[in-house]
């Protein structure tokens, strides 16, 4: 349920030379990390996403610019924007989500619970509506 999703703030350290973010599994990030994968170059005006996942659960960063993220449970909707490299997004399974209005140089970093299985995608809205309906 989007209730579930939420902002993580990971644990930040400030210095003059430069700033540095630590994600760590099960620390700052609610589950195991086992894939790490990023969208750059994305044209402006594409969206990407436009899935929702049937048991994965992501962490979402903008590693560098910025964008948004509409994530949507099939009954609410909300929109996040991020921009800050050391905030990443939680989505929990069966959400659908958007991610768009990519700013130029925009990073997504993309920490997932699962390696790529195509069978736990919702790729088709229709569908995705049905299985959390199913759900319930």
């Amino acid at each position: 349920m989007i209730v579930d999703c939420k902002l993580i703030s990971l644990k930040k350290i400030n210095d003059p030379r430069g700033n540095l973010a630590v994600i760590e599994s099960a620390e700052h990030v609610p589950f195991q990390i086992k894939r790490v994968y990023y969208l750059y170059d994305v044209p402006r005006g594409a969206v990407r996403g436009s899935h929702g996942h049937k048991k994965l659960e992501q962490l979402i960063i903008a590693a560098n610019g910025s964008f948004d993220i509409e994530i949507d449970d099939g009954l609410a909707s909300k929109t996040y924007h991020l921009s800050d490299p050391a905030v990443g997004l939680y989505i929990s399974p069966m959400i659908w989500r958007d991610i768009k209005n990519f700013s130029e140089a925009a990073i997504c970093l993309v920490l997932a619970s699962d390696h790529y299985d195509e069978l736990d995608y919702y790729r088709v809205r229709e569908e995705f509506i049905l299985g959390q309906k199913n759900e319930k």
